[in-house]
């Protein structure tokens, strides 16, 4: 059960209403991360602002997604893994790669280094080397694209220590964290 309580969109009042009407108009449902996260408009619209101009940014779709698997798996967020994965089965990532991704691993080169420099980006609370940035921009990383690989990452740690706090229910299929 959920440390912090979801807010349903009906019983919701003033911007968290307009909020999650919205999330529920964009997506066709309402993540029970953002129920709970409604509990604080302010975070709600932080969160969507930050989700939403990442999106519009140089990363691909499948990328992010993949980027937020890794995250997940390293911070053992279930929630988060689980939402990815069934977000990334929609922006056409393949059931291997989505696997792949738990293991900060890519069939692409490219991708693979950003997963890399990803994972070590949570793995050393942001302190990597100058290898590991010497690594991705070989990969063909722009400056711009690290920038952006650093930005997802902020934005997934965001949301798995908040539903770590939270222990948001799941409501997508569950996707257990590998130990």
């Amino acid at each position: 059960m959920s440390r912090i309580q979801p807010i349903q969109t009906a019983e919701a009042k003033g911007k968290a209403k307009e909020l999650l009407e919205g999330v529920q108009a964009k997506i066709g449902m309402t993540p029970n991360m953002m129920k709970t996260m409604a509990q604080s408009p302010a975070v709600l619209e932080a969160y969507l602002g930050f989700s939403g101009a990442l999106s519009r940014g140089g990363l691909s779709a499948q990328l992010r997604e993949q980027i937020a698997i890794t995250v997940a798996q390293a911070n053992s967020c279930e929630y988060c893994l689980s939402a990815h994965t069934t977000i990334g089965k929609m922006v056409g990532l393949k059931p291997e790669e989505l696997a792949a991704s738990r293991q900060a691993q890519a069939a692409e080169a490219k991708a693979d280094a950003g997963l890399k420099f990803a994972q070590a980006l949570v793995v050393n609370r942001g302190l990597v080397s100058d290898n590991a940035l010497a690594a991705v921009r070989a990969a063909g990383f722009s400056e711009a694209e690290i920038t952006e690989v650093v930005a997802n990452v902020a934005l997934n740690i965001f949301t798995n220590y908040f539903n770590h706090v939270t222990q948001t229910e799941v409501d997508f299929p569950v996707v257990k964290v590998q130990l």
